[in-house]
This record gives C-alpha cells, structure tokens and sequence, in this order.
C-alpha cells in the first residue's frame, strides 16, 4: 500500500468480511486501532508505516526505538 489512508480503508474493509476467522479478526482489530493511533499521532505524514514504526510510536522508550544522537 502507497498510504496509511489506504491501509486504514483495507483493513476497514477485510474487518468486516463475515467469513473471517477470529484469529484473523482480532489481528485486524489491532491493526486498525494501531494506524488510526498512528495517523491521529502524524497527521500530516501519509506514508504507510511498518510494524515497527507502529510499535516505535506506542513504545518510545522501549530500547529498540532509542535514537542516540551524537
């Protein structure tokens, strides 16, 4: 996907899809709410970000997001 926009608008849509699994359904669930939070947190960055831009985001401390600057 190009746009979180876009990745917001698939995983509303897979959501939805009455012949999912549960498993598959509760990963979706995650999914949405992490990139809505992501999105509410950069409104003005549009790109789709990877997992671990989305744990960086929810997890600033943790010590594999730590930016050291010289």
């Amino acid at each position: 996907m190009r746009t979180i926009e876009d990745h917001i608008e698939k995983t509303s849509t897979e959501l939805y899809d009455p012949g999912i699994s549960s498993q598959r359904h509760r990963f979706l669930e995650q999914e949405l709410e992490d990139l809505q939070m992501y999105k509410s947190n950069h409104p003005e960055d549009h790109h789709d970000p990877t997992p671990f831009e989305l744990f960086c985001d929810q997890n600033p401390e943790a010590l594999e997001c730590r930016i050291y600057e010289n």
